[in-house]
Parts: structure tokens; C-alpha cells; sequence
């Protein structure tokens, strides 16, 4: 029987206040796992904390595009559990669509810095840690950006598909050390921000029929039941992977 259990897993979670974050943060707590809660703003991880409980949280206001912060966040997580299990490396930003040729130089760094260079220096701190333990588990989330493009938001498509190449390298060089490291890749996500922002097509058409599941973006919950199974035991011998979560809606798969 197949093992999805997170019991008492310890997991640091980055980007734990966003929609998708808090989603994940409910999904690994309610599996039974400690979940260490990682944003800028205490406030808002608290808020996420209040709805897990104290015994399944613990809160690490961390600026992860500051490696000697990050370097804080794994010592902090060690001297209160004596481990870390797994980080999920879910933090990131966006910009506004423009033409490349609009891109402005400061844009690049930025997106690459808070998606790209964070992530790398969250797997270097949390990866010297488990290479003491000789286990661990990593998830990169990436994005559907990262493997088909997206010529709007140029730095921010090359930023998430530099995440799938650090993941592979890692999975690599770390699987003598019993590390798995993994990419979760979702399209378009139906967060309470793409809802109001109008992103997201509707359930209903005009005519009022039900537009079908598989042809709409998923849930934040989608992606946190794959992180889930990734992090349990039943993914144990999976590692190196780029796993999309995106249905079979077309503009995430296909050039439009």
C-alpha cells in the first residue's frame, strides 16, 4: 500500500502566505508534516500559521534573495526540529507583459534574482544540510513559462527554465546522497488573485453550460496534492523530473 503520509515531515515551505502557499501549507500540515513558513511579511505568516496550529508551524520571516538569510532559515529550522526533511522553493514574482525589446535591464535582475538566484541559494542551504543527514527531498516549482516560453515576460520565462536545469544538475550530483530533487511545473492557476484579475475563463459560458474540468487552468490544491505525493514516501525513488500541472488547458501547452 502506497504511503502519502507526511508524518511529522519536517518542510520548509518559501512563498508560504501567496494563494498557491497557503494552499500547500493546510495540504502538508493536514498530512501530519511540521511546516516552517516562509515569507517577507510575518504578519501574513502568521495569519497562514493561525490555521494550521502551533504544534504544525513555525514561522521564518526570511528575504530568500539574501543567502545569508537563507542560511539563518536552515539553522533556524535545524536548532528547532534537528533536521530538515524538505524545502518546497515555491517563492517567486512576476512582472507586466512588454515586447522583449522593452525589457528593461533592472526588470531582468529582478526576476531573475527573486526566481532563479533564490532558488539556487534555498537548494545550496537546505542541500548541505541534507548531504550531512544523507536524505532529503527538494521541490522546485517552476512553470509552464519555463518549457514553452512566454515572449512577454522574457525574463521571467528564462528564470523559471533555469529552474528546471538547476533541478536536473541537483538531481544528478545529489542522488548519491539520497536527494530527491524535483520540478513542479503549473500553468495558469486559478488563485484567488488571477480569479480577480480576470485571468482565469469562467466555469460557465454564456449560455450557461458547464465548461468541461480538464479544459480549465487548475487549483492551487492541484498543485499542492502533487507536491504532496512527491514528498511522501510512495515518490521516494522519483527524482530529476519536470512534472507539469496544467489539464488540458491549451494556452499552457501550445504557442496562441
Amino acid at each position: 500500500m502506497a504511503d502519502y503520509a507526511l508524518t511529522d515531515k519536517v518542510i520548509i515551505l518559501t512563498g508560504a502566505a501567496g494563494g498557491i502557499g497557503q494552499v500547500m501549507a493546510r495540504e502538508f500540515a493536514s498530512a501530519g508534516a511540521h511546516v516552517v513558513l516562509v515569507g517577507r511579511t510575518e504578519k501574513s505568516l502568521n495569519a497562514v500559521a493561525e490555521t494550521l496550529g502551533k504544534s504544525r508551524s513555525m514561522v521564518v520571516p526570511t528575504d530568500i534573495t539574501d543567502p545569508d538569510l537563507v542560511e539563518n532559515l536552515i539553522a533556524t529550522t535545524v536548532e528547532a526540529f534537528g533536521r530538515v526533511d524538505a524545502i518546497v522553493n515555491n517563492a517567486g514574482g512576476g512582472a507586466m507583459p512588454r515586447e522583449p525589446e522593452d525589457t528593461p535591464y533592472e526588470d531582468w535582475v529582478r526576476l531573475i534574482d527573486v526566481n532563479l538566484t533564490s532558488t539556487f541559494s534555498c537548494c545550496m542551504a537546505a542541500g548541505r544540510q541534507m548531504i550531512k543527514q544523507k536524505f532529503g527531498k527538494i521541490i522546485n516549482i517552476s512553470s509552464t513559462a519555463g518549457t514553452k516560453g512566454n515572449p512577454g515576460l522574457l525574463h521571467y520565462s528564462a528564470a523559471k527554465a533555469g529552474m528546471l536545469s538547476l533541478t536536473n544538475n541537483l538531481a544528478y550530483s545529489w542522488a548519491k546522497h539520497n536527494i530527491c530533487v524535483n520540478a513542479v511545473v503549473p500553468g495558469l492557476v486559478a488563485t484567488p488573485a488571477m480569479i480577480g484579475w480576470g485571468a482565469v475563463p469562467p466555469a460557465v459560458t454564456d449560455d450557461g453550460e458547464e465548461v468541461p474540468r480538464l479544459t480549465r487552468p487548475p487549483a492551487p490544491a492541484d498543485v499542492a496534492n502533487m507536491c504532496r505525493f512527491l514528498l511522501s514516501p510512495a515518490a521516494d525513488m522519483i527524482t530529476g523530473e519536470t512534472i507539469p500541472v496544467r489539464a488540458w488547458f491549451a494556452a499552457d501547452r501550445f504557442w496562441t
